[in-house]
């Protein structure tokens, strides 16, 4: 029970003067931080997370001051709000003004990221607001001023807003390496508090957040261990989860087709359904379209406008490469409902209360179940609303993944987001932002490293390796004097050189993307940014789309691509890299039990009954796997020799997998293939026929000696170059250039890629390049979900058909094997031919 202090009279009257009361876990979490607890809020979208942490900061202050609470001023930082989107500081920044207003107190709200002027962050140096929201990019630039221990003195409450969205990332880690620090210099008593979405792994995603609240001294370590330093920080503990009770009602609805594709293909559909869209759009206030990728974003767009001209005006289209200035009018617009409906990406996914908004199209499989979750509660977000989200599938056969998220839902069976360890290229960058402020004694910050969770494992010897890197170049480029960047002055590790520092200032934070260029017109006015391989294959003349609108492509100047606007009825639409995602190891358990009730044919699924033509010609020709069976198809076209597998595990894994299998066929026979996989299975051809019978493909799929056949049957050192070249950047061993005038990206890799074979040849036990291997094996080949495949394969039965022509499940697979040697147009009527072939 609350205790009725004057902080929480004050915030009780506040809201009841509003109409409102508050929720039960809004209460539990003021109790909590009165009590100095730390811990993890878990709440729906839309039911007031925001306040349960900030109302509880107004009400431990108040109770601090109870006389002049209203008119104290210039307190120093009192809140600290750490947020992983720009658009959600400006939304959290505008709510909490408005609190602070209607109580006249005298508190300060800032805003700090890559959009905040020059003359604001002066402005907060010289007297922080109360309340600071920062990006975590943001907050370890922070830490790269000198004095930056003084603004963190005052400090009560470090919130981390969308927790769920930054654990599992490099940017995670920027948060878990900040918090330390904080709590390092702090001194004093601090209130860590996350605020997270439903995720499967609650519990260990506080103990992420957490774990730096118990940091022992050096003398206190010595002490505990007989006088000897064990290298290892002490574990936190305590802090607890306080999880909202609130029935959040989500309603999903699939958008059927009139007739359902046998022989499906993907992206065929989606367009097809707009005439089924608009009378969702017609009886909505607001719908949010979300799209997969960025490419798909624009084709929509036109799409929506070409079918009916009216809504120019009130539609508009957001994603992360349009003009920030657009953007904001977007998200403006949203907030006063001025529009009747937005075609978005990801850049829309997270926490901004877009109130007027009642309908979410999700275009596509979202691939997993908290994705889907997060999107539908971009609706009705408010306490009480129905959140509405309807399914369009962009092929038919991902009804049977509406029907799978249907029932994920139905028990809540949410993804984990499984948090990074030794993450050393951002502990390296983290070092030297701490060098160019105000230096550090290794023997005090290694206490600190050790407690976070991503370095708790970290060995004396990887410490070391790391301080003689950053102070030497370590033992392969101690020759080269701009890899010394670190000076020891006394004991402390110091950045002294002003181009170092500045150099490094520039390039904080993980995110690492190919080279952008800007997008203007000749006449002037940015429309927004494209990727640079993408541009490059441009010639002028070359009419693209982006921001909705038609471009003619004229030249490119100083990392500009200045462009005029063309009425061409065709244009090329920009595909973005890694626009793809998989499909996520909960959702695909999903798909195969409903491909079992398929098979069964008992299914109560709207989307699985109207599907049954499809399963009942897949049974026919080939067979529908229950689900512990993984079926195999063997067919032979004119093409040649087709293997078909369908492990339903997402296209990462079918990846590894498809160049496992080849690798270990080819060791029975000397046999070349073509690959072809999409997140429902792949494909191996073969110009000979391929040697999988009863006798050997038990064998082919077990999980004896995986790790080394994964690294023998892909090029695993080309692709641990490649992801070398991020944890370079990240490291900054490679300098991405200054402002405008940005380094290509095959530069960038060629300078990585003669770094990597440095490494390999005379420092072959780099932390750098083991780093590389390892995200190759966890992330690109993902290993362990791999072996949990081949494990559930093994108890299982596996199913081996041999067709006499192509199934409705291989036959996405053949389209997509098509794809790049044909144009759309010429895909499409192809495609027509040999369905009008197989009926």
């Amino acid at each position: 029970m609350l205790k009725k202090t004057i902080g929480y009279t004050v915030i009780r009257d506040w809201m009841e003067n509003r109409g409102q009361q508050p929720f039960a876990f809004q209460e539990s979490a003021w109790q909590e931080l009165i009590n100095g607890q730390s811990g993890l809020v878990n709440a729906p979208t839309g039911c007031g997370k925001t306040f349960s942490i900030f109302l509880g900061a107004l009400i431990g202050y108040i109770n601090g001051h109870p006389d002049d609470f209203r008119s104290r001023s210039n307190n120093g930082l009192q809140l600290l709000w750490i947020t992983p989107l720009r658009a959600l500081a400006k939304d959290i920044g505008r709510a909490m003004e408005e609190v602070i207003g209607e109580l006249g107190m005298s508190w300060r709200i800032g805003i700090r990221n890559g959009d905040t002027e020059i003359s604001e962050r002066q402005k907060q140096k010289r007297r922080m607001p109360e309340v600071l929201i920062i990006t975590p990019e943001s907050l370890h630039l922070l830490l790269a001023q000198k004095g930056y221990p003084e603004l963190f003195r005052s400090l009560q409450i470090l919130a981390v807003d969308e927790w769920h969205e930054l654990l599992g990332s490099k940017r995670g880690v920027l948060v878990e390496l900040a918090i330390s620090r904080i709590v390092g210099v702090k001194k004093k008593f601090l209130k860590i508090w996350g605020i997270s979405a439903t995720i499967g792994n609650l519990e260990q995603a506080k103990e992420v957040l957490l774990a730096s609240l118990r940091i022992e001294s050096p003398e206190e370590q010595k002490s505990a261990s007989g006088g000897k330093p064990n290298g290892k920080a002490k574990s936190a503990s305590g802090g607890i989860i306080i999880k909202a009770k609130i029935d959040k009602p989500i309603r999903v609805e699939s958008i059927l087709p009139d007739e359902i594709e046998k022989y499906p293909w993907a992206g065929h559909l989606g367009i097809k359904l707009v005439d089924k869209v608009l009378p969702i759009l017609e009886k909505s206030k607001t719908t949010l379209i979300f799209i997969n990728t960025r490419g798909m974003s624009e084709t929509w767009y036109q799409t929506l406008l070409s079918v009916k001209p009216e809504l120019a005006g009130v539609i508009a289209l957001h994603h992360g490469s349009i003009d920030r200035e657009l953007r904001l009018w977007v998200e403006d617009n949203l907030h006063t409902g001025k529009l009747k409906a937005v075609v978005t990406t990801a850049s829309l996914d997270l926490g901004v209360d877009f109130r007027p908004v009642d309908t979410v199209i999700q275009v596509g499989s979202p691939k997993g179940v908290a994705r889907f979750l997060q999107r539908a509660g971009r609706s009705g977000h408010q306490p009480g609303q129905v959140s509405t989200i309807y399914f369009l599938p962009t092929h038919s056969l991902e009804l049977v993944e509406a029907a799978a998220l249907k029932a994920a839902m139905k028990i809540n069976f949410i993804e984990s987001r499984e948090p990074m360890l030794l993450c050393f290229d951002v502990l390296i960058q983290y070092l030297s932002t701490l060098a160019i402020s105000e230096g550090f004694y290794p023997e005090e910050l290694l206490q600190e490293v050790l407690s976070t969770y991503c370095y708790s494992q970290m060995t004396e010897g990887e410490w070391r390796q790391l301080l003689h890197f950053i102070t030497e170049g370590g033992s392969a480029l101690q020759q080269y004097d701009e890899f010394k960047k670190v000076e020891i002055i006394g004991g402390l590790y110091k950045i002294n050189s002003r181009r170092v520092a500045m150099r490094h200032r520039l390039h904080i934070g993980t995110i690492v993307s190919d080279a952008m260029l800007k997008v203007k017109f000749m006449s002037g006015g940015y429309v927004g940014v494209i990727e640079e391989y993408f541009i490059s294959r441009l010639q002028p003349g070359d009419v693209f789309t982006l921001a909705g609108r038609n471009l003619e492509f004229v030249l490119i100047k100083d990392m500009t691509a200045i462009v005029r606007k063309s009425n061409a009825k065709k244009s090329i639409v920009p595909s973005w890299n890694g626009g793809r995602m998989p499909l996520s190891s909960n959702l695909g358990l999903m798909l195969r039990k409903k491909l079992n009730e398929a098979g069964k044919g008992n299914s109560k699924d709207i989307e699985l009954m109207v599907l049954r033509p499809l399963f009942e010609l897949q049974q026919k020709l080939s067979a529908v796997p229950g689900e512990n069976e993984l079926l195999i198809e063997q067919i032979e076209t004119k093409d040649g020799f087709h293997l078909f597998v369908y492990p339903f595990e997402g296209r990462l894994v079918h990846e590894a997998m498809a160049a496992l299998l080849a690798y270990r066929i080819s060791r029975i026979t000397p046999i070349t293939f073509s690959f072809a996989m999409n997140d429902y299975g792949f494909e191996l051809l073969s110009d000979r026929p391929i040697p999988v019978d009863d006798t050997n493909v038990y064998e082919l799929f077990s999980p004896e000696g995986l790790t080394a056949d994964i690294q023998r049957s892909v090029n695993s050192t080309e692709m641990a170059k490649r992801k070398f070249r991020d944890i370079a950047v990240i490291g900054g061993l490679i300098f991405q250039g200054y402002p405008g005038e940005h380094t290509k990206a095959r530069h960038l890799q060629s300078s990585a890629s003669l770094l990597f074979n440095v490494f390999s040849e005379y420092d072959p036990n780099n932390l750098l390049i083991r780093q590389a291997y390892h995200e190759v094996m966890e992330q690109q080949m993902e290993e362990a979900r791999l072996r949990n495949m081949l494990e559930r394969i093994r108890i299982g039965r596996i199913l081996l058909r041999f067709p006499k022509k192509l199934t409705p499940f291989c036959f996405p697979l053949k389209v997509d094997s098509m794809r790049e040697n044909l144009t759309s147009e010429k895909l499409e009527d192809r495609i027509k031919r040999m369905q009008s072939q197989l009926r």
